[in-house]
């Protein structure tokens, strides 16, 4: 047992705005569904909106405040439901608009709201826009031709320039597509049927405000804010310098672009909007615009998802990239946490089962938006069997067999594990659309919610902290106690809590006396991690707190 007397700390204490009316996406948790992937109600091996409906008294008692659901729109599913060939209907695997009605209704009628993915920056090749655009026959062909980004080939047929595709194999201009009735490339940032659409038309401007208003009218909460970064590219069509994509990321117009969004969306009262920036502190923390000019409610924190990795956890390195965000955010912005998605390996395999709870912890106690993937909760691990002939995922099968572990993210996206039955419960169907991950026979929250020490319990104890003025409205204060023990506490008058998390792979003895203005010599555990031996309720000396190897406690003198 490795004794820490605290010789050597570093702390940092950060006064959080204090608001006796925060808003319902600032003190709960939001849940992104996947929805292929959560639930199937019809039998046919695929997730679908009736299937999440009759989940929806799950994700209540879990202590879900907004569900996100990745795009549910009519597509001819090339990217899975980002290349959209209708924005306003439902895919037909999917469900109908009745069935999405009925889903919105239920939510709200349980004390939920529901988001929904906005992806502006392209439609499927299969939209009526794209049809009528590269059709010279069409009556309408040079207005929709200008919805999209179309430029003349090079001298010798290339490319227009060296742009490339996300999605690509990494050949200079591979963003590019020629198309031979038009005679011209279009620009695709992603897969080749995702054209990008063109935000310096006006008429394609006012086209996708007005998908946004058909949505809130319908009653919607909120958007997801699609791959933001890319909406505008450089007006000079210069190339990217080497290593880079600067040319078509995160241009001044792209801001102003997320501003008029964000005037419109707030013409409806109580509505969110998030937007998805992978991007440099400086340029993420731009889109929260000015607080005379808003952007968005908040750009997502992917500092922890991006930068977090098993050979670099360690206490300092937590610590900084807590820091990174919170030392950033501007006066009126409002912080996120988010450690899993459907584009990144799961943190029970990215790194390691026992850091479940540890990421839980920080997400959900941390100042700011609680941010969940499916599945996260129970500690979901990527389904790392799926083979290449299986694959579904454009970005893993474009890149070869050779490259599919490395690019695909059809491993994070495999099935909801619900319990011990055929498919995990998550479908009938002989076939699912991805295969079963085959440890849900043991990882599957029927199990979960039969034990008191299971991911599933503890995460739920998390998000009931989320209610507490203390977690909503307290100060932050963050103390790197050794190498591997990082501990932080959220103050508000005299009511604290304390997370204390070991890193490392060896148990130790913490003193936290005299640390972070508490005015006692004990707390109460409130949840400790399922690999700690401590209990909920036990009293714990500050300047004694034991831990195993990689566990940590919530401590509080609020109970």
């Amino acid at each position: 047992m490795t004794s820490l007397s605290l010789l050597a700390t570093l702390l940092v204490t950060l006064a959080v705005t204090s608001s006796a009316d925060l808003e319902w996406w600032q003190t709960g948790v939001i849940y992104q569904i996947y929805p292929r992937s959560f639930m199937d109600s019809n039998g046919d091996g695929i997730g679908d909106l009736e299937g999440i409906r009759q989940k929806l008294t799950y994700l209540k008692n879990l202590g879900v405040t907004g569900i996100w659901l990745s795009p549910i729109y009519k597509s001819p599913m090339a990217d899975f439901g980002y290349d959209i060939a209708d924005f306003r209907n439902i895919a037909e695997e999917y469900g109908t608009m009745n069935d999405f009605d009925n889903l919105l209704n239920d939510t709200h009628a349980l004390g939920m709201k529901l988001i929904l993915d906005f992806v502006p920056n392209h439609s499927s090749d299969e939209h009526e826009w794209f049809v009528k655009g590269t059709n010279p026959d069409d009556p309408d062909f040079a207005k929709y031709k200008q919805y999209y980004v179309w430029r003349d080939a090079k001298e010798d047929g290339s490319p227009p320039n060296n742009w490339n595709s996300v999605f690509g194999t990494g050949v200079p201009g591979d963003g590019w597509q020629w198309n031979e009735k038009v005679g011209q490339y279009y620009l695709h940032q992603f897969d080749v049927k995702q054209p990008d659409l063109n935000y310096r038309n006006p008429e394609l401007v006012q086209e996708m405000k007005d998908v946004i208003t058909f949505w809130l009218d319908r009653g919607v909460d909120g958007f997801r804010v699609d791959a933001i970064p890319h909406l505008f590219e450089d007006s000079e069509w210069r190339d990217n310098p080497p290593n880079s994509n600067e040319r078509v990321t995160n241009q001044p117009e792209t801001y102003d672009m997320v501003e008029q969004w964000r005037t419109l969306v707030d013409k409806y009262p109580d509505k969110v909007m998030m937007l998805e920036a992978y991007a440099s502190t400086e340029q993420t923390m731009a889109y929260f615009g000015t607080k005379e000019r808003p952007g968005g409610h908040f750009p997502f924190n992917f500092f922890i998802i991006s930068n977090l990795h098993t050979d670099s956890i360690n206490a300092a390195h937590v610590n900084d990239l807590i820091h990174q965000w919170v030392d950033n955010v501007p006066s009126f912005g409002w912080s996120n946490w988010v450690v899993g998605n459907h584009d990144n390996s799961r943190v029970a395999t990215r790194l390691g089962t026992n850091y479940v709870d540890t990421m839980n912890m920080l997400v959900t106690l941390l100042p700011g938006t609680a941010i969940t993937y499916d599945g996260e909760e129970i500690g979901m691990t990527d389904n790392r069997d799926i083979t290449f002939d299986e694959g579904k995922d454009p970005q893993g099968c474009i890149a070869g067999e050779d490259h599919f572990q490395d690019k695909s993210r059809d491993f994070e996206r495999s099935p909801f594990q619900w319990d011990d039955s055929k498919n995990a419960g998550f479908s009938t169907a002989d076939t699912t659309w991805l295969p079963v991950n085959q440890n849900y026979k043991t990882l599957n929250v029927e199990a979960q919610l039969k034990d008191p020490k299971s991911h599933l319990n503890i995460y739920k104890k998390l998000a009931e902290a989320r209610k507490d003025p203390v977690v909503q409205n307290g100060d932050l204060t963050t103390l790197v106690v050794d190498t591997n023990v990082l501990s932080f506490a959220r103050t508000l008058e005299s009511s604290v809590y304390v997370v204390v998390i070991n890193l490392g792979g060896n148990d130790v003895s913490v003193d936290l006396s005299n640390k972070f203005g508490i005015n006692s010599d004990s707390l109460d555990v409130y949840v400790s991690s399922s690999n700690s031996a401590l209990s909920e309720g036990q009293r714990i000396q500050l300047s004694n707190i034991q831990l195993e190897k990689y566990a940590a406690v919530v401590l509080t003198n609020t109970a």
